[in-house]
């Protein structure tokens, strides 16, 4: 009988995580009247056409009931002049918007300006993945600018149109 091997280590599954480039998003949504939001790196493009996007949200985020509940959520794709913005919205406050330059896309999702691409997308299904929700999308609005994305790995941003390309 074969004998299976012991789960990796949370400090190993940090390390292996490390290695990992993702870009870095704003995901966002109204709550009410007042706008919501969190930096997500667990966001990825499922299909073309259709348009079809996921993000994956912790279940103690302060934002999850808010996205939980929506119908439309809106994926800000950051740009590398908004250190500014990832801060605050990687971090804890009660007004995250505060002093942040949004408006409200076609389906009132708040879309943030300077962002180097920008989409609000219909939740079509919140799938439960141990201590995490997968929100899978329909992409209903787009846009995107010539700022370059700004790039996340090893715990720190990077300008994401300054990558050296290989060969």
């Amino acid at each position: 009988m074969r004998t299976l091997p012991a789960k990796p280590a949370t400090d190993l599954m940090k390390q292996v995580n490390r290695q990992f480039v993702t870009g870095v998003t704003v995901v966002t949504a109204l709550d009410g009247d007042t706008p919501k939001g969190l930096a997500v790196n667990a966001f990825s493009s499922i299909s073309l056409d259709p348009a079809v996007v996921m993000v994956c949200v912790q279940h103690t985020s302060s934002t999850h009931d808010c996205l939980f509940r929506a119908d439309h959520l809106a994926i800000n794709i950051l740009s590398t002049d908004q250190l500014d913005v990832v801060q605050r919205f990687a971090g804890k406050s009660d007004d995250k918007f505060r002093e942040i330059d949004w408006a409200p896309g076609p389906f009132g999702s708040p879309l943030i300006a300077r962002s180097s691409a920008r989409m609000e997308a219909e939740i079509r299904e919140r799938l439960q993945a141990s201590t995490h929700t997968v929100f899978i999308c329909r992409v209903v609005h787009a846009d995107v600018t010539d700022g370059s994305p700004m790039v996340y790995s090893a715990g720190r941003f990077f300008d994401g149109g300054a990558l050296p390309p290989l060969g």
